[in-house]
């Protein structure tokens, strides 16, 4: 079936036989699929979308480990972004297109232009790379509570960030305009994230992120469970002389300060 249908992966075959035996009832699927992609590289679509008989989205997301293997056998090499790898960039690998990325945001002045009674939005992330509400300061912060509670403030929107992924947010090219301020947690990984960020926007601003915040709510101290020991370049003086004082436990051991347990009124005087 294999030399008839698609030659070009027999030595994976070759190379796994008892895990071909294992797929043995699935394989004439799985050769319709490559056979499919073969027809149709870089197809643009949603894997929703293959549209062959016995095959759903459910039955490639299943056999994505062997499609990968089989896809890099059978495929030329411009249908193939050899730059993805790795467990899931499966679709960006092969053409596939991605399930978007939700950028959620509130606009924290009333002047921007929105229809009346709506504040708290998302978009994907094509959408807000074109949406320009002409503030001049972004706030981005970690924690959901702390974004829906982000005071009011001029000119401002704030983003509820997404931990360490900020490719989303590359896209708007309106954003490097901004004055961009990164409010996370005071730990190791806190840190970490402002870095990436900076290598997105290099302008990007800390906010309570400082030491005068952390000695002053010493007492809502926890422990940072996996804390990170590597080297950040992009971190201010200050900044970097924080970080390596947290890992290598100057202050304590692995301290850690929540954003969500400073004081409201600090926020207030950083933000107004």
């Amino acid at each position: 079936m294999t030399r008839e249908r698609c030659p070009s992966v027999l030595p994976w075959l070759a190379k796994r036989p008892l895990h071909a035996v294992d797929l043995a009832a699935d394989w004439s699927r799985l050769l319709a699929v490559v056979n499919w992609l073969q027809t149709n590289p870089k197809p643009g679509v949603y894997l929703r979308q293959v549209d062959l008989p016995g095959v759903h989205t459910k039955f490639i997301e299943a056999h994505k480990g062997v499609l990968a293997e089989l896809f890099d056998l059978a495929l030329p090499a411009e249908a193939i972004h050899s730059e993805a790898k790795g467990a899931g960039l499966f679709e960006r690998r092969y053409g596939f297109r991605e399930k978007p990325a939700t950028i959620r945001f509130r606009l924290l002045d009333a002047a921007p232009a929105l229809p009346r009674g709506l504040s708290d939005l998302a978009l994907i992330d094509g959408e807000f790379a074109r949406f320009d509400p002409g503030v001049s300061r972004v706030f981005i912060t970690e924690n959901e509570i702390n974004f829906l509670a982000f005071p009011q403030a001029p000119d401002s929107l704030v983003i509820f960030g997404a931990g360490y992924g900020f490719d989303p947010l590359r896209q708007a090219g309106w954003l490097h305009d901004k004055a961009i301020y990164y409010w996370g947690d005071i730990d190791t990984h806190g840190f970490a994230i402002l870095d990436q960020l900076r290598a997105h926007f290099p302008e990007a601003r800390s906010l309570l992120m400082d030491r005068d915040t952390l000695m002053a709510h010493r007492e809502y101290w926890v422990t940072e469970t996996r804390p990170t020991d590597r080297n950040l370049s992009r971190l201010t003086p200050a900044e970097t002389a924080l970080y390596d004082d947290l890992r290598s436990n100057r202050l304590g051991d692995a301290v850690r300060l929540e954003q969500e347990k400073i004081g409201f009124q600090r926020l207030l005087a950083a933000v107004i």
